[in-house]
């Protein structure tokens, strides 16, 4: 079949595809080289649209390709470039006609298109050049590979080969040129371990170290100095060096590696690494044609898995419903904030103060019970700023004003008489909260808006002693707070429209993404990790061994087990919020002995690193108190997994979010759940674990799901 006849098949099934054009023009290189066609690829929005490849898109890429192809033969032109529109080149396929394929051999046609295409420019009579000028990712990075030489913007913010983030292979030549080019150990840090940290972004100057661009420029002046190194490098005034990649130990070493980072990672639950590693494994002899038919085969049987469909649904959630906050008020009604106020000075409340003038850039001043720990907390703040500065993050005149608007003082009058915005982080108790907001009340502004970062206690309770209780908000970070996105937005009785449009409006501007949450006990991410917690730590307590208990959920392939996600968080605060909770539904949330043990006893966690993994702490084994109850692993996933999904349908009938996709918004932006699972619901309706608890699926087939 032609490419055309496979184009066009294709673009039967993705009506709704935003084209991008692939215009061709000519530029006479310097110092008298010759005509050079130069192809730009261009959807035609600004930079907030990226360029996407769907069906049409790679058929005008095809007859830009026809032209040169043409010009080249004729010997009208010397070389052949490729570049993107302002800010963008491209980022790759577009995923909405991927999960449109119905059937495997579509799933091929898709993979084989991307190749017959992308290949035509490693095909010419005439040297290709790639001008990475800004945001790279999946095809738009491979559309380069296939190209002779490559440069890249010092300014490109990101670029990556994310499709094993999102369930798929680099399928359209990434698995097979990529090592080929920088070597098996850089590729397999490129393609499965970077995709598997959560998607990690590569900057322009890192993908010129790693030999994947042959030069480096400066953003101002990217194209022109491109084509003034293309001249030399036509010349032969310039040659280009590329270390010879070892294709022995090293090779398999690296494929070794990146099957230890997926399992650590997926735990095997997860196929799209593993099957990217078996391409990799397969082209260390260079047989590129063979790499890009296994790329296909791949392609096409990941593009019909539930991960694909999981994973895209993820995508949808953080790139698109993250934008547009289910419930949040008309954008016009919020205030404007000029100064913030923050009421203590811990770590907590240290984070939180920097966060705000990074992002706000207004005056922040901190308060607490006395001068010390007021000093302690503003020096904190200065400190991370100078970290900044040394890692060239901003330039010395942002240093200064920044830190210039961080300050403290001990009076609240003096602090917050003219804040419009005043966030609390003090002790997590209800009474010390209230007279934190009473305090508050008697000195700020009638305008100011009241923002609390509790983590599990009641919003309404909070402000219920207030004369204007109208203006408390939750306002619930996850930490670290400059690492996770999600920002729980809590709603409480009485909280009016204008104090909560405020609040999503400065969530926007701290780049937090935003979720409303009905004020209901630890609100939506401690709920339910307590449940799921809860329940780990309930079979435990009557007798399954701990190693059962933590390796039973493995397959969920989570960021990390349960209990070294209890270390992370602490024992005393996962304790403090079982408790809580356990007040408020006494029937489904235990507090359990053996956890309560373990803060007595002032223990961390219950593991021990000394031989570098964890191991359980013998003075943990020690304290606990079992039953005589062992459940097999399965067992124990099946009774965490029910009581996850009872607890989310029961949370959903509560109106606690608006639908099951802001549960998993919640889940994968505050918690780190996998992409691959599209947070958990997906997960629960595809192991039939809401129908079996609940009698009905969380999401309609399709949604996150290969369609029925």
């Amino acid at each position: 079949m032609s490419i055309a006849e496979l184009l066009k098949g294709a673009a039967e099934l993705f009506p709704d595809e935003v084209v991008t054009q692939a215009h061709v023009r000519h530029v006479d290189l310097p110092g008298g080289v010759g005509r050079f066609a130069l192809v730009t690829l261009d959807n035609g929005f600004d930079h907030t649209k990226p360029t996407t490849f769907g069906p049409r898109s790679l058929a005008n890429i095809d007859a830009a390709i026809d032209q040169v192809e043409k010009e080249a033969s004729e010997g009208t032109i010397v070389g052949a470039g490729v570049t993107g529109k302002p800010f963008i080149f491209a980022v790759g396929a577009d995923l909405k006609g991927l999960v449109g394929v119905k059937t495997l051999e579509d799933g091929l046609a898709s993979g084989r298109a991307g190749h017959d295409v992308f290949k035509r420019l490693a095909g010419l009579t005439v040297p290709t050049f790639a001008y990475y000028n800004g945001a790279a990712m999946g095809g738009g990075v491979e559309i380069g590979l296939h190209c002779t030489y490559r440069t890249v913007s010092a300014a490109t913010p990101a670029f990556s080969l994310p499709e094993v983030f999102l369930g798929l292979v680099p399928g359209w030549g990434g698995c097979t040129l990529l090592p080929n080019l920088i070597g098996a150990d850089r590729a397999v840090s490129v393609i499965i371990e970077n995709s598997l940290n959560q998607n990690r972004q590569l900057k322009g100057g890192q993908v010129y170290d790693l030999g994947i661009a042959d030069a480096l420029f400066e953003g101002a002046d990217f194209l022109e100095q491109s084509l003034l190194w293309t001249a030399a490098v036509l010349k032969g005034e310039l040659a280009v060096a590329r270390p010879e990649v070892d294709r022995g130990e090293a090779w398999d070493a690296a494929v070794a590696r990146g099957r230890a980072i997926a399992d650590a990672k997926v735990h095997g639950a997860a196929p799209a690494a593993y099957r990217a590693l078996d391409i990799i494994a397969a082209v260390k002899d260079g047989d590129l044609q063979a790499g890009f038919d296994a790329e296909d085969r791949a392609l096409a049987e990941l593009i019909l898995s539930s991960e694909l469909r999981s994973g895209n649904y993820a995508f949808n959630l953080v790139q698109k419903r993250a934008k547009r906050p289910a419930g949040a008020p008309d954008k016009s009604l919020a205030r404007p904030v000029t100064k913030v106020g923050v009421v203590g000075a811990g770590l907590m409340a240290s984070q939180l103060a920097l966060l705000f003038v990074r992002r706000l850039e207004v005056p922040v001043v901190l308060t607490d019970i006395d001068q010390e720990r007021v000093d302690k907390g503003v020096a904190y703040v200065h400190a991370e700023i100078d970290k900044l500065l040394l890692k060239s993050r901003i330039n010395p005149d942002k240093s200064n004003q920044l830190k210039a608007l961080v300050t403290g003082v001990l009076d609240k009058a003096e602090a917050f008489s003219d804040a419009d915005f005043v966030i609390e982080a003090v002790f997590e108790e209800l009474g010390v909260k209230q007279k934190v907001f009473a305090e508050l009340e008697a000195v700020a502004p009638a305008h100011a808006v009241f923002a609390t970062n509790t983590s599990s206690l009641s919003v309404s309770e909070m402000a219920s002693k207030l004369n204007h209780p109208e203006r408390v908000v939750g306002f619930h970070f996850f930490n670290p707070v400059a690492v996770l996105p999600l920002l729980e937005i809590v709603r409480g009785e009485r909280t009016d429209e204008a104090s909560l449009a405020t609040a999503f409006g400065v969530a926007r501007k701290l780049k937090k993404t935003a979720v409303l949450v009905k004020d209901a006990p630890a609100f939506v991410v401690n709920r339910i990790l307590t449940r799921f917690m809860g329940e780990i730590q309930n079979v435990i307590d009557e007798g399954t061994p701990v190693a059962v208990a933590e390796r039973a959920v493995e397959p969920l392939g989570l960021p990390m087990s349960p209990l070294v996600l209890l270390e992370l968080v602490g024992p005393a605060i996962g304790l403090h919020v079982s408790e809580t909770l356990h007040g408020a539904f006494p029937d489904r949330f235990t507090v359990s002995p053996n956890l309560a043990a373990v803060v007595k006893a002032g223990k961390r966690g219950f593991y021990t690193y000394d031989s570098g993994k964890p191991e359980l702490d013998p003075e943990v084994a020690a304290l606990l108190d079992q039953g005589d109850t062992v459940l097999t692993e399965e067992q124990t996933r099946d009774r965490v997994l029910d009581a996850v999904a009872q607890e989310i349908g029961l949370m959903l009938a509560e109106g606690v979010v608006a639908e099951p996709e802001d549960i998993d918004l919640c889940l994968i932006t505050g918690a780190g759940w996998p992409f691959h699972l599209g947070g958990i619901t997906p997960y629960l309706d595809r192991e039939g674990v809401s129908e079996r608890v609940n009698g009905k699926r969380f999401l309609a087939p399709g949604v996150a799901s290969v369609p029925v």
